[in-house]
């Protein structure tokens, strides 16, 4: 009796800071369609997609997106790539050192994004480069290359390393058995670091706003857009976009990873 009124009580603790998390969340979707061209009237005036409208028809949030997106995908792809070879090095090779690497290379997603955005803009000046669009996929890539990494390296432990000896006995080659063997079990957690790695890119603001320059991304003219009032409804339109943006690569990656336990050779 006891423990199912702890369970009770337990849920109802759960649902309530799910609730506390999301609400302000839940507001922004709400006057995203409000009729009322006043900022924040309550109770909404009515429901109208009118908004939608006027937002994609402003260059100047086009642009914004547009840009995200790019910055977005270069650094998902940098951080697939440099995150992959680093977990297989790590992974297959023990050598003096291999801890304090492995700590300095998940660091970048530990430190607080003004500590790290305060050190890429003065690595940036001490190298003469100015900021702009490199800059800001260098940065977002440092903490993207956390995630593919963590998720890949994951993945290599629950990977039985006698289905590659199988592999290479049978005589696969090394590209064979990566194709076949490395690969398929890789395929989702890749997929899942790929998609995370891009929905953190997509609304990074604190590093961007050290290695940006002149460019905007769109968390930048989120946060421009705070001291224009008459442009409310508009804001909380694109906010709403960036939320289901970041949000549904989120999901898709819990449930490609969710069933890890049921690699090929896992646990054996």
């Amino acid at each position: 009796m006891h423990s199912d009124k702890a369970s009770w009580g337990l849920k109802a603790a759960a649902w309530g800071g799910l609730v506390f998390l999301h609400f302000p969340i839940l507001i922004i979707f709400l006057y995203a369609f409000n009729t009322e061209d006043a900022a924040f009237s309550f109770p909404p005036k009515g429901f109208t997609l009118h908004w939608f409208s006027v937002a994609f028809a402003r260059q100047d949030v086009l642009e914004s997106i547009e840009l995200s997106v790019k910055i977005a995908s270069v650094a998902t792809l940098i951080a697939m790539l440099l995150g992959t070879l680093a977990a297989a090095a790590l992974y297959r090779r023990d050598f003096f050192g291999k801890e304090g690497i492995s700590l300095m290379l998940i660091l970048p997603i530990a430190l607080p994004g003004i500590i790290t955005g305060i050190a890429l803009l003065s690595a940036f000046k001490t190298l003469g480069i100015e900021p702009g669009f490199l800059t800001i996929v260098i940065g977002h890539a440092t903490f993207c290359v956390v995630i593919v990494y963590n998720n890949v390296i994951a993945r290599f432990r629950r990977t039985s390393h006698s289905l590659i000896e199988a592999s290479m006995d049978l005589g696969a080659d090394g590209w064979q058995t990566f194709r076949y063997v490395i690969l398929p079990n890789l395929g989702s957690a890749l997929l899942a670091g790929g998609m995370l790695a891009f929905a953190l890119s997509f609304d990074e603001i604190i590093v961007t706003t050290f290695t940006a320059g002149h460019e905007r991304t769109l968390p930048i003219w989120l946060l421009n857009q705070l001291g224009r009032p008459r442009d409310v409804p508009v804001t909380n339109v694109v906010a709403m976009l960036v939320m289901i943006v970041t949000m549904l690569p989120i999901l898709g990656a819990y449930y490609l990873t969710k069933g890890g336990e049921g690699v090929a050779g896992s646990g054996k």
